[in-house]
């Protein structure tokens, strides 16, 4: 925020950075469990980050407990983490079918339909977990969303310091200057924008993010072309304080996860470009080959929303072995990655060389939690989260769903610092 209290975009998405530095790897590893009886070693297996193995024993639990409501959830979160959508809808389904009144499982199950642009089915399960505006705003998408046309586009960064910016349009309109930030869900913009665009929304509403109230509005928007590539029909939101002025003033928007994973996006801090590709079999072939090439891949999951998760570790004084870590791409702020817990030592024995992670730390920063997207744009960082920074030398592909199978990613150390190419996928 601004002296005086005043809106600032700035401080808005430093308080959102830092607050995801202080629980990076909550969405996904959550909190203490509250497995039912025989749940403990799959909710162990889970924690630790082993969800394959975790998975076969929430099934194991299921087949001789059919009524586990925890193990039914838990096993479609474990199919959801990695875009195996017939096995996350299929236990998701069991969990509401065995608790109708459970929010989360109905919250995990609108997830999996809107990963999928299923966005009508997703309508009556975000209004049984409590979520009016998600409710409202998917239940105003009409037909096909994310409508990508063209092949490919660089997209130059205008800017690096204190936040990477690209030009894009909206609506066939002037260039304007965008951050990303894959800690973010969906495409926002500065209201005077969605205004010049002539969007309209299908639901407002007056919230407070701990820096004052804003009128938050949630609409479709017709295109957003990002080099030479276009999206069509793309759920948007702004936002304005309440005399109707814009909220911060140093970019136009942000783009957030939900559009870079309907694309094959590398984020290339050496080249200061985005690289855009359509998802199509080739382009996903070429991936798998660019990953083999660069090292072991490592997996991405894909927590919630947006959080992206792999496994990592850190070095130095605080030295860990490998664990699950949040990661993140653009935004603003110092923090690269983040691990829960008291210090990540608590993972195993510490390395002695460098941070290491082969999602690049020096490229990434970390993602954050549910609350940052509804209700929080402010906090200080956790005194129990561990982090690191980065610098701008490396050059990272971001997975998004890709209907089978979970998203891996490759990277192997350079001389300056750890390169991160594209992601392959293996078979559900």
């Amino acid at each position: 925020m601004a002296d005086g209290r005043q809106w600032d975009r700035r401080s808005l998405l430093r308080g959102a950075a830092a607050l995801a530095g202080a629980a990076a790897t909550a969405p996904l590893l959550g909190g203490e469990a509250t497995a039912l009886a025989g749940g403990g070693d799959a909710d162990a297996l889970f924690k630790a980050g082993k969800f394959e193995q975790a998975g076969r024993a929430y099934e194991e639990i299921l087949r001789n407990d059919p009524e586990n409501l925890h193990a039914a959830r838990r096993r479609g979160y474990v199919g959801l983490l990695s875009n195996r959508f017939p096995d996350a809808e299929k236990y998701l389904k069991l969990a509401v079918e065995l608790a109708p009144g459970d929010k989360e499982a109905h919250s995990l199950l609108g997830d999996c339909y809107i990963r999928q642009d299923k966005f009508a089915l997703s309508v009556p399960h975000w209004e049984a977990a409590g979520d009016e505006s998600y409710a409202k705003w998917f239940a105003a998408v009409r037909g096909e969303a994310y409508r990508v046309h063209g092949e490919t586009a660089r997209v130059p960064f205008q800017q690096m310091d204190p936040m990477p910016l690209v030009e894009a349009s909206v609506n066939g309109g002037p260039a304007k200057r965008f951050l990303f930030y894959t800690g973010a869900p969906n495409l926002s913009m500065r209201a005077s924008v969605a205004e010049e665009a002539g969007l309209r929304p299908v639901f407002s509403q007056e919230t407070d993010f701990g820096m004052g109230p804003v009128r938050a509005h949630w609409g479709i928007l017709d295109s957003f072309t990002l080099g030479g590539m276009e999206l069509r029909n793309i759920p948007v939101s702004w936002a304005e304080t309440m005399p109707g002025e814009d909220v911060g003033t140093d970019n136009d928007g942000l783009i957030g996860t939900w559009v870079f994973y309907h694309l094959l996006p590398t984020f290339d801090y050496a080249g200061r470009q985005l690289i855009l590709r359509r998802r199509t079999a080739e382009t996903a072939t070429k991936a798998r080959a660019a990953a083999a090439r660069a090292g072991v891949p490592l997996p991405v999951w894909l927590a919630r929303e947006q959080y992206l998760h792999s496994t990592g570790s850190f070095a130095g004084a605080a030295g860990s072995g490998t664990g699950v870590v949040g990661v993140n791409f653009g935004g603003v702020g110092e923090i690269a990655a983040g691990v829960r817990g008291k210090r990540p030592s608590s993972w195993g024995s510490a390395p002695t060389t460098t941070a290491r992670s082969g999602l690049s730390p020096k490229a990434t920063r970390p993602s954050s939690t549910p609350a940052t997207r509804r209700t929080s744009a402010s906090a200080t960082p956790s005194p129990r989260m561990s982090t690191a920074t980065r610098t701008p030398t490396s050059r990272s592909t971001c997975p998004g769903p890709m209907g089978r199978g979970s998203t891996r990613w490759a990277g192997s150390p350079t001389a300056s610092g750890s390169r991160t190419t594209s992601p392959s996928t293996s078979p559900a």
